[in-house]
């Protein structure tokens, strides 16, 4: 299993973590080294079939904050316009270099 980060465009998003099978992992983030994915880029990717599949684990699966043992992957919301530009190879790794 690995972690997800959901963060979305809401005010006062929670910024929420979930658990996710590898294989689920691995469809919603299928590049080498990948762990930023937009959600509207797999709502374009992934078959309706899969989605269903894949969130519907998600969502039964939340991790709390404080027993988190990692995050692996942040799957972004209503947010691709604004941060896109970030991460142009889909890698938190993308910021390294813009002053964090």
């Amino acid at each position: 299993m690995k972690n997800i980060l959901v963060i979305d465009g809401a005010e006062n998003c929670a910024y929420d973590i979930f658990a996710v099978s590898d294989k689920h992992f691995k469809i919603l983030f299928p590049g080498k080294k990948q762990d930023i994915e937009f959600i509207e880029d797999v709502l374009k990717r992934v078959s309706k079939k899969d989605q269903k599949a894949i969130f519907d684990q998600i969502w039964k699966n939340p991790v709390p904050k404080k027993k988190a043992k990692g995050i692996h992957g942040i799957l972004f919301y209503e947010l691709k316009k604004r941060k896109a530009k970030f991460y142009p190879n889909k890698r938190d790794s993308d910021l390294d270099g813009i002053g964090r």
